[in-house]
């Protein structure tokens, strides 16, 4: 029975029906946090008794002197799309928290093949009295180094870019506060920033000696009289490499960054970890840093790197949050799947949603 004219119309229209919402799907596809929009945060003011830190030379048209001020708390961030939420309710949470909100520097170091312009104008529009600066990073000086881990998003170029901080950060920064892009702290910045480095520790950091440290190498490493000796003479503990507080000009003189690349080499040839950036850090530095209280890096409430299951916090204070595994809170949020714990990332996200209502 042959079909009627109507009938091939009705099909036709169909066809174009399936199109349209497929051109829709692929437009929704595009990576969200390219379009996210962000609320301006309030703007925070020093307290009397902070130091005033004048601009004395902006002669460049980039440089004011807060960025590279003795008196100035230097922060390190990495910034991309991906976790710029994170980012945006990390700031947040360190001027929100600060004595001296106007005396912190951000530097900010962002993948040379990003959109730093955009980066740049997203921080400025919820930040607009921010001191920062963008500095633009090569995936390729790293990214022929970068071993397979246990979790793809470990292997970022842009997840190694504290290894290069000395190099990419101008030389008048002599220290600086790294911290990552997935936590919030609650307590004044500049606490963590003065921690004593005494005459030689290159940098401070929580450790946690009651990890079962053979855990991050592999049998290989530790069967290997030539490798496992690394550590002889040093009591080596686990530290978390996301809250960090660094002497640049020691890092610059003991040549760091060159000694991580060179276990990142041997990595390359003998498999010697499974994890993506730290296991190169604790074999320089575990047994040789300056411990930091626990309260500094309450880590793991992202839960493991498979599941991302919901965590409790470590006994004790807490001065800063830490969503280090696989669940990041937004995602988690987003999903209208949270953890307890997502509740106390929540009051800091400055994401401009739809629907929001000015109260």
């Amino acid at each position: 029975m042959s079909k009627s004219p109507v009938f091939g119309f009705l099909l036709l229209l169909l066809f174009i029906a399936i199109a349209i919402a497929l051109a829709a799907n692929a437009t929704v596809a595009t990576p969200v946090s390219v379009t996210q929009q962000f609320k301006e945060a309030p703007q925070f003011y020093n307290s009397p008794d902070c130091p005033v830190i004048v601009d004395e030379d902006e002669s460049d048209g980039q440089d004011s002197s807060i960025l590279c001020s003795d008196q100035a708390v230097h922060v390190a961030m990495t910034l991309d799309t991906a976790y710029i939420r994170g980012s945006m309710a990390a700031i947040l949470s360190v001027l929100q928290h600060s004595s001296c909100p106007q005396n912190i520097a951000f530097h900010f170091v962002a993948s040379a093949t990003a959109n730093a312009s955009l980066l740049r104008a997203t921080i400025s529009s919820s930040f607009p009295y921010l001191n920062f600066r963008v500095y633009p990073f090569d995936d390729s000086s790293v990214s022929r180094l970068i071993s397979t881990s246990i979790r793809s998003a470990l292997d970022c170029p842009l997840n190694y870019a504290r290894s290069y901080l000395a190099n990419l950060l101008p030389l008048c920064v002599r220290r600086v506060v790294y911290l990552d892009s997935d936590l919030v702290l609650v307590d004044d910045i500049s606490k963590l920033a003065a921690t004593p480095l005494g005459d030689d520790s290159v940098l401070a950091a929580p450790e946690h000696c009651n990890a079962n440290f053979t855990a991050y190498f592999t049998p290989t490493f530790w069967s290997n009289p030539s490798l496992s000796l690394t550590f002889a003479n040093r009591k080596p503990c686990y530290f978390n490499t996301g809250v960090m507080v660094i002497d640049l000009d020691r890092w610059r003189e003991g040549d760091y960054t060159t000694k991580i690349e060179e276990w990142m080499e041997l990595q390359k040839r003998i498999r010697i970890y499974e994890l993506g950036s730290l296991p190169p850090f604790l074999l320089v530095f575990a047994g040789n840093i300056v411990p930091v209280d626990h309260r500094w890096n309450q880590h793991g409430l992202g839960g493991d790197n498979f599941r991302g299951l919901c965590r409790d916090l470590h006994p004790g204070p807490v001065s800063l949050l830490h969503w280090s595994g696989k669940g990041k809170p937004w995602a988690r949020l987003d999903a209208n799947r949270p953890c307890p714990l997502d509740a106390l990332w929540a009051p800091y996200d400055l994401l401009q949603t739809p629907f929001a209502l000015d109260s």
